[in-house]
């Protein structure tokens, strides 16, 4: 029996990982962004401005999963909880890497806890002088209470706020100072005073001492300013985790296992055994696995995690579904499409992280002020020390002493450094669960400016999933055979146009014929050699290019229809042009009240469509636009955008199609439709998830958010420096006889970062949509 398990056990460890495996390695890079996109192998302070390296959740950790292990077999490792299979105790997960991520703040919690501990007892040390009767004094005198006071600050110095010196010291060396370089300085010589005091008090004249013939100290000065310093950066480690959350809340969407159809009958596999291609079963209730394709049955999906809709969407055969989306009450079978890091899931996970570490233009400035404002912080402490000096009262020395330390704790830039970082944070993460996928930063910072917006038709303001209406000869009848023959033309596009004709080809069991020489010219249509001929399905302008006149009873035919707002598409073959095609493609139920809603916030809606005029004119008379162009080639919608920013606009450009790509690119902000091609959300600046109009609504609302919240906390950070640092030098101690201690300097100092955290965290609650009530009013 014995040799038996042993077998078992030997059979489990060939086939299951190891607990042991080499530890994946981590990015890491600088909340701060002070060089760009630079990242790092190994965690630590940034060498530039001093803050704590972050790690930079990553696309494969989607599809690590959680795994668990047996306690007392640790080379048993599951995708799922159980018994394990040697020993039969239940299998505990093993640590994931979110705790990791989170190494830099429990580090600071712990340190915060040991600065507490010893900064609070030198505090009421400190401020029983302050006591009618210093009750302190009965048990020992001053000179014995510094010295306790000093041996307190040892942990807090040397152990819990130690990184601030190293620091400073890295930032005078390499001349780039920053926060750390001021609270470097000043802790530091405040410190080092105080142990001279303690062991040389002899040395020092008597206008340093107190009537009890001690030294003054400022133990309680340094420990209180390090642990408020300590502070500001636990709750910025914090506002860090929570500004991820929306990266973690997609991370944990995906599921672990799926159900695969085979053969020999369902089988739960791991996610990541999944391939292209599999058939999966999704019962009521689950996550859905991977991208792909429903191929029977019909259920309803919760997709609100990556559209930012609340309601179900009802899914059918032929329909896709995302991985990390949430079946309903109704079981379905489907083709895996994408699988791993290919998903939507995944490239919104890389969409958001790399935009939350991208740094907006407004920041230059932010740099810019602090480059320079921290050398001339230096330099005004050190006249406040001379003014003191020579025209303070007695003791003269100390008065400059204090009022240089207070003038630099005060003038810290933290709040400046974290002004744009830490809104951009928020706001990206906010967008990315409303379905709006920044690209970067920069891109949020021109949203918030266009003034102008270009969308095309086809897939942006009406479904993108037309439908065939008939296929009419020239005789004016339906035919099959030029349904067959055209559909075997366009099985080759993936224009959405040519996806309906090939669909309702199907559906009545044509077959499909090869096809040579395929050809898909941009703005016009498709051409290729059939067995019978050269087939030719576009607009008037290919028909034009291909020299296939257009007979007057098919104009007049295809004009009815058109005028109607079908698309219609003339089929030629060898020249000779046979009949047409009719698409009925529906408005998006939101596109009206999206359209009303961007006009009424003083942006102009252009329409540019390659369908013909009288598509395009019935479509801007149904939703209300004044701008719109018809039978515009993709190159013609370039220079269309490039008019108008000559003209001073700024210019967003809204498209689902390769044909959208070259438009895309050359706008100041290109926004694509999540429901299109990879080409066009490759070139795009947003991407919405939904492809809806009203998710455009949502993006510049974002945007006026973002930059609303990045100016107002460059306010906070200029705001509590410019008022504390003339105070903190003692511009009201001759008229007010009001001084600033450098505890109170710190403690303002801290809560200009507070101010700041608390005032980007707020973008959170931002409601990027108006109520339905107040669009409908608008139209």
């Amino acid at each position: 029996m014995k040799k038996a398990s042993l077998q078992h056990h030997k059979t489990i460890s060939k086939n299951t990982p190891s607990k042991t495996a080499p530890h994946k390695k981590h990015t890491y890079y600088c909340p701060m962004r002070c060089e760009g996109d630079k990242t790092y192998e190994a965690e630590g302070a940034c060498p530039v401005c001093g803050m704590d390296l972050i790690v930079a959740p990553t696309v494969d950790a989607l599809s690590d999963g959680k795994q668990y292990t047996c306690p007392m077999h640790p080379e048993i490792v599951r995708d799922a909880p159980g018994a394990c299979p040697i020993c039969g105790m239940d299998l505990v997960p093993i640590a994931s890497s979110e705790h990791e991520d989170d190494h830099a703040y429990h580090t600071l919690r712990h340190k915060m806890n040991i600065a507490l501990l010893f900064t609070v007892p030198i505090f009421f040390i400190s401020m029983a002088d302050l006591l009618p009767h210093n009750y302190l004094l009965d048990v020992m005198s001053h000179y014995h209470w510094n010295w306790v006071q000093g041996i307190l600050s040892l942990p807090v110095v040397f152990y819990a706020c130690w990184m601030f010196f190293a620091r400073a010291w890295t930032s005078l060396k390499t001349r780039n100072f920053n926060m750390f370089t001021l609270i470097g300085v000043g802790t530091g010589v405040a410190w080092v005073f105080s142990v001279i005091a303690l062991l040389f008090p002899d040395m020092f004249p008597e206008q340093f001492k107190t009537e009890a013939g001690t030294v003054f100290v400022y133990f309680e000065a340094t420990t209180v300013i390090l642990t408020l310093v300590l502070l500001g950066q636990l709750l910025e480690a914090r506002a860090h985790r929570r500004t991820s959350g929306a990266i973690k809340a997609l991370l944990t969407l995906a599921p672990t296992q799926a159900t695969r159809v085979t053969p020999q009958g369902d089988r739960t596999v791991s996610i990541h055994m999944i391939k292209k291609g599999d058939i999966l079963r999704v019962k009521p209730g689950e996550k859905i696995p991977v991208d792909g394709r429903i191929t029977e049955g019909n259920s309803s999906v919760d997709e609100s995690m990556i559209t930012g809709e609340p309601l179900p969407a009802e899914k059918t055969v032929n329909d896709s579904v995302h991985a990390g989306t949430i079946n309903g009450t109704r079981s379905f079978v489907m083709v895996a499409q994408k699988v791993g890091a290919d998903t939507l899931l995944s490239h919104i996970i890389q969409m958001v992280n790399s935009a939350s570490r991208s740094r907006a233009p407004i920041q230059k400035l932010a740099d810019k002020i602090a480059r320079y404002f921290v050398p001339v912080v230096m330099v005004i402490a050190v006249l406040t020390a001379f003014l003191w000096y020579v025209f303070g009262p007695e003791p003269a020395i100390v008065y400059a002493f204090v009022n240089a330390i207070a003038v630099l704790i005060i003038a810290c830039p933290c709040a400046l450094g974290l002004a744009t970082p830490m809104s951009v944070m928020v706001g990206v993460g906010k967008g990315a669960q409303n379905g709006v996928l920044i690209k970067n930063a920069e891109a949020l910072e021109r949203l918030n400016d266009v003034n102008v917006l270009i969308i095309d038709k086809t897939g942006t303001i009406t479904q993108g999933k037309p439908s065939l209406e008939a296929v009419i000869n020239t005789e004016g009848h339906e035919d099959d055979t030029l349904l067959q023959r055209i559909a075997s033309v366009n099985r080759n596009s993936e224009h959405p146009l040519a996806s309906a004709i090939v669909t309702a080809a199907q559906e009545k069991g044509l077959s499909l014929d090869t096809i040579k020489d395929f050809e898909a010219i941009k703005g016009m249509g498709v051409v290729g050699t059939h067995q019978r001929g050269t087939i030719a399905v576009g607009n008037a302008s290919l028909m034009k290019r291909m020299h296939s006149p257009i007979p007057q009873e098919i104009m007049h035919a295809v004009v009815t229809q058109q005028r109607r707002g079908k698309t219609v598409s003339y089929i030629a073959i060898d020249q000779r042009v046979v009949g047409f095609v009719i698409i009925t493609d529906a408005i998006k139920a939101t596109s009206k009240q999206a359209i009303a809603q961007l006009q009424a916030e003083g942006i102009t809606v252009m329409m540019l469509t390659g369908d013909n005029q009288k598509t395009a004119q019935y479509i801007a008379t149904k939703l209300h636009l004044k701008d719109y162009r018809a039978d515009v080639l993709p190159e013609e919608k370039l220079d269309v955008i490039k008019t108008l920013q000559k003209e001073g606009n700024v210019v967003a450009m809204a498209g689902d199609g390769i044909n959208d790509a070259p438009a895309l690119a050359q706008a100041d902000v290109g926004i694509a439709m999540g429901t299109g091609t990879d080409v066009a959300i490759e070139s795009a600046d947003v991407t919405l998830v939904k492809g809806d109009l009203l998710g455009i609504v949502k993006a510049l609302h974002l945007a006026k958010a973002v930059m609303r919240n990045i100016k107002q906390n460059l306010f906070f950070a200029f705001f509590y420096n410019s008022i504390g640092i003339p105070v903190a030098a003692g511009v009201l101690f001759p008229f007010f006889g009001i001084l600033l201690s450098p505890m109170l300097a710190a403690a303002a100092m801290s809560f200009s970062s507070v101010s700041v955290i608390a005032n980007a965290l707020r973008l959170k609650t931002e409601k990027l949509i108006p109520d339905r009530h107040h669009i409908d009013k608008s139209l």
